[in-house]
């Protein structure tokens, strides 16, 4: 897959030089807070969750999450994807960044291209998102790109039982 390319972004496959990085993101408070402990408690667990999670579904399904980096510098200061879950009906966005890069418009410029991606080169016909229902930031970015909240379930992700907020994007019907 080629790069997801924005104006200050670059997306792109997670490799196994990111086993520090998957570290840092999946140890933050906030991750742990908002998606859930991953049990990522050394480097070579980072390392499993790279080859077993984001490569195997890019292998699987043909997209997944990627490492967001800094166009000009190739940083990596967040990840952003779609995921299918054998828990839900379509694949879904996610996304999450340390937390020095919070508030620059970078989730939102990282999305919308991901949607994008969805939508042009995937030709997926909906997606979903999910978000915890007290995560006031992810909330009001889901629904400024246009996703409508559906309900609010408990979803199992990892073991854990968690109530979640499910929205939905359908994509306008293309005609030949």
């Amino acid at each position: 897959m080629q790069a997801i390319i924005t104006n200050r972004l670059a997306l792109r496959l997670f490799n196994i030089n990111d086993v520090k990085f998957v570290y840092e993101l999946m140890n933050d408070p906030s991750w742990i807070k908002n998606i859930g402990n991953r049990g990522i408690s050394d480097l070579e667990k980072a390392r499993a969750w790279i080859v077993e999670g984001p490569l195997a579904c890019q292998a699987r399904f043909g997209f997944s999450f990627y490492v967001v980096t800094l166009r000009d510098t190739g940083i990596a200061i967040g990840c952003c994807g779609l995921i299918k879950r054998d828990v839900l009906e379509h694949a879904d966005i996610g996304y999450a960044f340390l937390p020095a890069y919070w508030g620059n418009g970078y989730a939102l410029e990282a999305a919308l291209a991901t949607v994008r991606h969805a939508e042009e080169d995937l030709g997926l016909d909906k997606l979903l998102a999910i978000t915890s229902p007290d995560n006031i930031s992810s909330n009001k970015l889901i629904k400024k790109m246009g996703f409508n909240l559906d309900d609010v379930i408990v979803l199992n992700l990892s073991g854990e039982k968690k109530l979640s907020n499910l929205y939905s994007h359908t994509f306008p019907r293309r005609t030949s």
